[in-house]
């Protein structure tokens, strides 16, 4: 071993043993700080990327919101879902004291990345269109742009799921400030080079959407390169060394088994917003964009709840390892509040003034802006318990106990839906019952997973005791 990789594995030792047993509340929020102030300014590049679009026209801005779902699964899913499963897997390992597990956890998360990269491609390129129709209620031209996205944003997949799945590794060993630096200047590229490409800007020809996403999958691929640099060269503390030759099928299972559930959940956020889209659809175009807008801000939340999520999921994922389930049910409540007061803050503030958040796309009377208004004054004062559920998810992922919050999440979907449609349909609300319904389904989404966590969806026996480390060594090897 060299004095520069020994020095990385003591460095990432000691982040271990801080997440075993530095102080509940300073430890989370020493962790959770960088990432914090990252996803915030990644939350930019989603208000940059709807400047874009609204500048191009109505209809570019109805595209972005029927593409917007598609595109916030994949940040969901490579960031969040499997990207908070390859954090745990690698986090329970250190907790275990398993170096090599952890460093073949890696080498599956680039493989399992690929591997989705590929089939989501495949899939938007079979059925992207027709969906965007079906639910952009038949308009060609929404259709049209949200198609333009898509294609190059899917074809350019495989960078972003590699950024993700690279940082969460490092997340996984408890150094959560070179993702977040990392993502910062993602978010800090993409800005300029989408605004260059989309409106052509210079010599640059204006590519309207294609440009947009083509920004976003040039910055990703920055993101991935610096990643795995680091990775790779030893300077995260994890031995790869030998790890191609030992890789085993349950070093795919470690990361698979939380995170295919935990898709579920993301599935279903995203599901439900397609099937809202398409509710709102019925009430024009203008209706959609307003909507889009509305649903844009939701979707920039869980970044911001990711800031946090991601410590919840090292520091909770560590102490699971090592048999430690007390204290890791005390991260959670701890960082899930934190969040909720977080993002409910946020939801108060733009409820009282939809202008703040309006007004950066639209002008005041135009059609969209009436939609818009509605969507915030009802449903932004509940992201109080969008927080709160999705904060209690990120931890539940370092728990590896993920079946409350995917049922919290079917749950979210058939209130809203359900709702939704009753309240357009036989009660003649128009679109404002279909925001009456989002919001409905956020606080059930948040008051059931608080509910099953503290009736005890953890499950018991997780607990070491005296001798504990034997007990850690187990869950370590059992994942």
């Amino acid at each position: 071993m060299t004095r520069a990789a020994g020095t990385a594995e003591a460095a990432r030792a000691a982040r271990t043993k801080l997440l075993l047993e530095g102080p509940v509340g300073g430890t989370l929020a020493r962790l959770a700080a960088p990432n914090v102030v990252a996803m915030m300014v990644s939350a930019a590049t989603s208000i940059a990327e709807g400047w874009f679009a609204a500048a191009s026209g109505v209809s570019a801005l109805a595209g972005l919101a029927l593409v917007f779902p598609l595109v916030m699964l994949t940040q969901m899913l490579s960031a969040g879902a499997m990207g908070g499963a390859i954090s745990a897997a690698v986090a329970r390992a250190l907790g275990a004291g398993d170096a090599a597990r952890a460093g073949r956890a890696a080498l599956a998360a680039w493989i399992i990345g690929l591997g989705f990269a590929a089939l989501s491609l495949l899939l938007v390129l079979a059925f992207g269109r027709p969906l965007f129709l079906l639910i952009g209620g038949g308009a060609a031209a929404p259709a049209a742009e949200g198609m333009a996205y898509a294609t190059v944003y899917f074809a350019g997949a495989a960078a972003i799921w590699l950024c993700h799945a690279t940082l969460s590794v490092i997340r996984g060993t408890g150094n959560m400030g070179a993702p977040s630096l990392i993502l910062l200047f993602v978010a800090l590229g993409s800005i300029p080079i989408s605004g260059a490409l989309a409106l052509g800007i210079g010599p640059l020809p204006a590519f309207g959407m294609a440009g947009i996403a083509a920004g976003a999958v040039i910055a990703h691929a920055g993101g991935a390169a610096v990643g795995l640099f680091l990775v790779l060269s030893g300077r995260a503390g994890l031995p790869l060394r030998g790890a191609p030759g030992a890789l085993a099928w349950r070093d795919f299972a470690d990361i698979l088994r939380v995170g295919l559930v935990a898709s579920l959940n993301a599935v279903q956020t995203v599901l439900t917003i397609i099937l809202m889209v398409a509710l709102v659809s019925r009430f024009g175009e203008a209706a959609l964009a307003g909507y889009g807008l509305g649903a844009r801000l939701e979707f920039l939340m869980v970044p911001v709840v990711f800031g946090i999520g991601a410590a919840l999921t090292a520091m909770v994922g560590a102490n699971i390892g090592a048999g430690n389930r007390a204290r890791a049910l005390r991260v959670a409540w701890t960082g899930a509040f934190a969040a909720a007061a977080l993002v409910g803050g946020i939801g108060l503030l733009v409820a009282a003034f939809p202008s703040l958040w309006l007004g950066l796309f639209l002008d005041r009377g135009e059609a969209a802006w009436a939609a818009g208004e509605a969507y915030l004054r009802t449903v932004a004062p509940f992201y109080f318990f969008f927080g709160l559920g999705l904060a209690l998810y990120f931890a539940s992922q370092g728990a590896g106990r993920m079946l409350w919050p995917v049922l919290s999440g079917l749950l979210r979907m058939a209130v809203a839906f359900g709702l939704a449609l009753a309240l357009t349909g036989p009660f003649g609300f128009g679109v404002e019952g279909v925001f009456l319904g989002v919001a409905a389904g956020m606080a059930a989404f948040g008051a059931a997973t608080a509910a099953a966590i503290r009736l005890g969806a953890w499950g018991g026996g997780l607990t070491a005791p005296r001798g504990g480390r034997t007990v850690a060594r187990r869950m370590g090897e059992t994942g």
